[in-house]
């Protein structure tokens, strides 16, 4: 990428967090334990869900593939961080930075996939429940979840081969403790305009295509909920939706803000790419799993047969 009109630098140096030494010290610890709980808690969700017969249905299938991808994602962007709060040395090669672009890029967009397909799983068991076996069955889901990888893949690939084209000889500090594509932008002494376009169409595509399908979904589910004559059908239908609407409403408003605002350095980005790499991977299990009885029951039993088999 140093031959030609391409690159004149080979490197990037990745600011992280704006503290002092002593802070990135605490930092690390803190990040540490987020991340050590982040990949204990996706895995034992994952591990639940496989070891209990009854929860292989659509709904679980769905989250064990979510806890895979919060498990990817938390892996793209974490372990660099924390080797960066110890280095005195912040640099990542050009390579590595447009390496990690595409695999934030490429998770972050699957996790988004998935999410509104996790939406139509809840709209076909809420409005549908007679004909849910049906309309829901292993074909079908196994497709909808590669088609969240396939969709994600083609639109991480096209933005970062644009990206590949890009002449970085100016700054060449990110603001941020991980690489991305908007990052990218201001540290390009080459046109990107072409490349800001089609980030921010695949960006709406996301955002507005998966925000509608979301909308309809939820508003459908609402308004069938509310039909439900008896309070405890309501109350049970709608716990079925409250695990995914809170999943649904962290990664969204922190994702979708990041990659539509203007790259300017501002505070607010590191703050959302926080949110959406380090903090939702975490919550998402902890979510699912104290609202939700069926996954309180099962692991309450995989810790009774762990114990059992130790004794």
């Amino acid at each position: 990428m140093a031959s030609g009109n391409h690159s004149t630098i080979i490197e990037f140096l990745l600011l992280g967090l704006p503290v002092g030494h002593h802070m990135q010290t605490l930092l690390f610890v803190l990040f540490l334990v987020i991340y050590l709980l982040t990949l204990s808690g996706n895995l034992l969700m994952i591990m639940v869900i496989r070891a209990s017969s009854h929860l292989h249905t659509p709904m679980y299938f769905f989250l064990s593939h979510l806890s895979f991808l919060d498990l990817c994602y938390s892996s793209v962007t974490v372990p660099r961080m924390l080797e960066n709060l110890l280095s005195e040395k912040k640099t990542i090669s050009v390579e590595n930075c447009l390496t990690q672009a595409f695999f934030v890029l490429d998770s972050g967009g699957t996790e988004l996939c998935l999410l509104v397909v996790m939406v139509y799983d809840r709209y076909a068991a809420v409005c549908y429940p007679l004909i849910y076996v049906q309309m829901m069955n292993n074909q079908l889901c196994v497709r909808l979840v590669w088609a969240s990888w396939v969709l994600a893949f083609l639109d991480a690939l096209i933005n970062t081969v644009l990206a590949l084209n890009l002449d970085f000889c100016e700054s060449q500090v990110i603001p941020n403790f991980s690489c991305e594509i908007p990052s990218l932008f201001p540290l390009s002494c080459s046109n990107s305009s072409t490349n800001f376009s089609v980030l921010l169409c695949s960006a709406l595509l996301h955002a507005f295509g998966t925000f509608f399908l979301v909308f309809f979904s939820y508003g459908r589910i609402v308004s069938t909920i509310l039909s439900i004559t008896s309070t405890t059908g309501r109350s049970k239908a709608f716990s079925t939706c409250s695990s995914h609407l809170t999943a649904v409403s962290l990664f969204y408003s922190s994702g979708f803000l990041r990659y539509l605002m203007p790259t300017s350095g501002s505070p607010w980005e590191l703050i959302f790419s926080l949110q959406y790499s380090v903090v939702t991977p975490l919550v998402n299990p902890l979510v699912y799993s104290l609202k939700n009885k069926e996954v309180k029951v099962a692991l309450k039993n995989m810790l009774w047969k762990s114990l059992q088999h130790l004794r």
